[in-house]
């Protein structure tokens, strides 16, 4: 299932999303889901948040970056930074063709 339709079958809002292409899942924060620190329900709504333009806990330079990379002209990748569990954050990114999103831990950029 694609993440649009995962979105769709959530009742979550799928206009003006972000394209995101293909949505991967680094080992890190697999090790999380897998741990039990963060659902795959609390991820998928974390994609769905970038997707829309929440770009979670970014400075003000970063989400300005974030607003110009839109720009089908010049895209570029777009980065949200949520907390997940007491002391963890994951990064999403989009790849500035918006052929794949990647969840990721900081330390795994």
């Amino acid at each position: 299932m694609d993440m649009v339709s995962t979105f769709k079958a959530l009742g979550l809002r799928t206009d003006d999303l972000l394209p995101l292409g293909q949505v991967f899942v680094t080992h890190g924060v697999n090790d999380l889901v897998n741990d039990g620190i963060v659902g795959q329900l609390q991820l998928i709504r974390l994609v769905h948040r970038h997707a829309m333009g929440d770009w979670g806990d970014l400075c003000e330079e970063d989400r300005l970056m974030n607003e110009e990379a839109l720009d089908p002209e010049c895209p570029e990748r777009v980065l949200s930074s949520y907390p997940i569990g007491c002391h963890d954050k994951v990064w999403i990114i989009t790849e500035w063709d918006r052929s794949r999103t990647t969840l990721l831990l900081p330390e795994e950029y």
